[in-house]
């Protein structure tokens, strides 16, 4: 009995070793991932703001709150069985899958550039009367919720591609702890955001002229900043999209489009010394976005002058 109950003890540590092990595993990969990923959770902060622009402040953090929801429902309930299955059984789909994402989010962002263009709009805007404020908000909400979905998919992709080599549990573990990371850090970072103008008027009431006059810059300055949030959301989705088609292409055999984007990033980067890095990196985004641009532009006419679709209410800004 002693040296039954001394085995057991002895096979106890030893799991719990290993479970440990695979613990810091998790840890180390989800660092990594995260930081390869960060680029598209800058979009995703910078397009999420739009979704609540011109609303009533009352309404700000609820409709976060929903889209934080949303989120971790997309990254968890959603995306991470789904790359698990799909990496465990048929990984070779999921480009195809983040290529249709990309499409989406192209579209998405060729349609606001055509509605601020003067293009035909579809769906409720802000400067439309809105006649059920509920059901107007409950499309943005769902709106912002798929463009989420999106998004999230990639940073999933990003993730899963990060931990490819590692077994199914440190897989499952590190796609949990960044979804679950990013969508904090994300939303806790526009929230802040959409509510910083109340800080400002807080401040502004204070006795202290110091206190007054930041105040005044956020009440003056925030505005200013969600509408240029918005509009860099409108460029982040031709930009990430456009870049998951490209990285697509290239993935299924078609290079041209990858090696000329490439080949002229890394021109440039050659060109320009010590900005060598960063205009490289705005070259590509540049190509990215008009990549985007252009298959967003044929979606949005297939889909609205063609079929005629589109008139789904409460999606836009």
């Amino acid at each position: 009995m002693p040296g039954g109950l001394v085995a057991l003890l002895d096979d106890i540590s030893i799991i719990a070793r290993t479970a440990a092990a695979s613990i810091d595993d998790i840890g180390v990969a989800a660092s990594k991932a995260g930081t390869k990923a960060a680029g598209v959770v800058i979009d995703d902060a910078a397009v999420t703001p739009s979704y609540v622009t011109g609303l009533s402040p009352a309404r700000e953090l609820p409709i976060i709150w929903s889209i934080t929801k949303g989120s971790f429902k997309n990254k968890l309930l959603i995306l991470l069985p789904g790359a698990l299955i799909l990496s465990e059984f048929l990984p070779s789909a999921i480009i195809f899958i983040l290529m249709l994402g990309g499409c989406y989010l192209s579209y998405e962002g060729a349609e606001k550039v055509i509605e601020k263009l003067g293009g035909e709009k579809h769906g409720e805007t802000l400067e439309d009367p809105i006649e059920d404020p509920v059901a107007f908000e409950k499309g943005r909400v769902s709106g912002a919720i798929r463009t989420d979905l999106i998004l999230s998919a990639e940073i999933m992709a990003i993730t899963l591609n990060e931990v490819a080599a590692e077994d199914l549990f440190v897989r499952a573990g590190v796609l949990a702890v960044v979804g679950l990371l990013i969508t904090i850090v994300v939303y806790g970072a526009v929230a802040l955001i959409v509510k910083m103008d109340d800080v400002g008027l807080h401040l502004a009431q204070r006795s202290s002229v110091a206190a007054q006059k930041i105040g005044k810059f956020l009440l003056a300055a925030m505005p200013k900043l969600l509408v240029a949030l918005s509009f860099i959301g409108t460029i982040a989705m031709l930009w990430v999209g456009g870049g998951i088609l490209i990285h697509g292409l290239h993935e299924i055999g078609l290079h041209n489009l990858s090696d000329f984007s490439h080949g002229l990033q890394h021109g440039v980067e050659e060109l320009t010394g010590g900005l060598g890095g960063i205009l490289g990196w705005l070259t590509y985004a540049i190509i990215s976005a008009i990549v985007g641009l252009i298959a967003g532009g044929v979606i949005v006419f297939i889909l609205h002058k063609v079929f005629k679709l589109g008139h789904e209410t409460g999606a836009h800004g």
